[in-house]
């Protein structure tokens, strides 16, 4: 899978939910390894903003992020549009520190994502896959996210209120491609009781009934809501039953918690790659969202690059066969046993490391440890295998090391580790010269690692 930006820009205008100022956003194509940013046009210097966990700042109604004075919120629904239309990189030019609101929901910026359309960059997507549970906890508030190993990205959301109007419901995303029609038009929703303390905390200046479901499930004097009505700025309206207060109906009975998955979508994408997982968000919230990915960004920082899964009951690209005809090596130097996956960009290779290896012979005797120097070497000769894949007749060509750097062991490769190398171009093939990354993994643990270089030279 490819990197996929948009194809062209497009704006989008509105007022702001809890500003109310009057807000244009431009969506503009990105750079391959860009990701999401935010720049604010009206600030001095033009300041931008990854759209990271790590910037969060605040998740009080809205997902915050910020890098000095600098601050964007409410950027959850436009994050969502762009995650689930399988967007990588983008540039948001904003004039105001927060993104319209619209209607309440991603409705707008799913169209306008389809009418511009979107294109595939050269640049391999990077995913970030779940192999093992996690889980994210409130105890306070009994909210939860749980995240489970699956081969696609899905979401089911539960929430529960205490409210005789909007008690438990339930909301699932089996596909991205499913978002527009089931949930980017869901819009957000606040009960009539929380209002007087969001105005007085400076907040939905901009709110109204065309922007947000309001709900109406505790009882309060008609003289109290045409109050908090003059308070948001909107026309007294008489209620006389609990229930949805818009003139609009819902768009499905559970339109709510269609909408807390959304945001729930916008917070996932701030681990800045899309995620192979399956996620169960219980009564979910920003801020728990938001904790969850920033949990995320401290293990990608730890470690820049996961190891590959390795499945052996699937057939691999290149058998050991299949690798002698590509590489000169014979025993006992051929060091790769598969080639278990591959791009444009980088190759995954394996090796079983067996008690019979003849170099534990001697390295050492009551001690049997693999040396680095074959490590790297197996790395080289996977790395091989790539830029060999970019030539006719590679088996009329060999490479050979030209230069070798920041290598680093991190554990011992002892007898029964499998080793998994991961080896990826730094920079395009120039002049028959290749510079390249390379990760030797045992399970999750790097063992190893280093960046080299090739030359591809044609056999005599």
């Amino acid at each position: 899978m490819k990197q996929v930006t948009l194809k062209d820009s497009f704006t989008v205008k509105g007022k702001g939910l809890h500003t109310g100022l009057d807000i244009e956003a431009t969506f503009c194509p990105a750079p391959e390894n860009h990701g999401y940013k935010f720049q604010r046009v009206d600030l001095e210097g033009e300041p931008i903003i990854d759209a990271l966990a790590e910037n969060v700042v605040a998740t009080s109604r809205g997902t915050v992020i910020g890098r000095g004075d600098a601050k964007v919120s409410t950027i959850e629904h436009a994050m969502a549009a762009l995650y689930a239309a399988g967007i990588d990189n983008v540039l948001v030019k904003i004039n105001a520190p927060e993104v319209p609101i619209l209607d309440g929901s991603a409705k707008e910026y799913c169209e306008r994502i389809a009418e511009v359309g979107v294109v595939e960059q050269d640049a391999d997507k990077n995913y970030y896959v779940v192999k093992q549970k996690i889980e994210v906890r409130d105890d306070t508030t009994g909210s939860s996210i749980v995240v489970l190993p699956d081969d696609d990205f899905t979401i089911d959301t539960m929430i529960a209120f205490d409210s005789p109007v909007l008690a438990n419901q339930y909301a699932t995303l089996d596909s991205l491609g499913d978002f527009p029609k089931e949930i980017g038009n869901s819009r957000t929703f606040v009960f009539v009781r929380e209002i007087e303390p969001l105005v007085k905390g400076n907040l939905i200046k901009g709110g109204d009934l065309d922007n947000a479901i309001v709900i109406y499930d505790s009882p309060l004097p008609q003289e109290e809501l045409d109050r908090l009505a003059d308070l948001m700025h909107v026309p007294h309206k008489h209620v006389s039953e609990y229930g949805y207060v818009n003139e609009k109906p819902l768009t499905t009975e559970n339109e709510p918690a269609r909408h807390k998955l959304m945001d729930v979508l916008g917070d996932i994408a701030l681990i800045g790659r899309p995620l192979k997982g399956k996620i169960i968000a219980t009564r979910p919230g920003h801020t728990l969202n938001t904790t969850f990915a920033k949990q995320i960004r401290r293990e990608i920082k730890r470690q820049d690059v996961q190891a590959p899964v390795y499945n052996p009951n699937v057939e691999p690209l290149m058998d050991v066969n299949a690798i002698r005809e590509h590489l000169p090596h014979r025993y006992p130097f051929l060091l790769v046993d598969k080639i278990i996956e591959k791009g444009q960009n980088y190759i995954v290779g394996m090796k079983n490391v067996t008690a019979n290896e003849p170099f534990f012979q001697g390295h050492f005797p009551q001690e049997p440890v693999m040396p680095g120097v074959l490590q790297v070497e197996a790395m080289a000769q996977t790395g091989g295998l790539l830029v060999l894949g970019a030539v006719d007749e590679p088996e009329r060509y060999s490479t050979y090391f030209m230069k070798i750097d920041n290598v680093k062991f991190r554990q011992k490769v002892v007898p029964g580790d499998t080793l998994i190398f991961h080896v990826s171009f730094m920079t395009p093939l120039r002049r028959g010269c290749a510079v390249m990354k390379g990760y030797a993994f045992v399970g999750e643990k790097i063992a190893c690692e280093c960046e080299f270089m090739a030359q591809i030279v044609k056999n005599k």
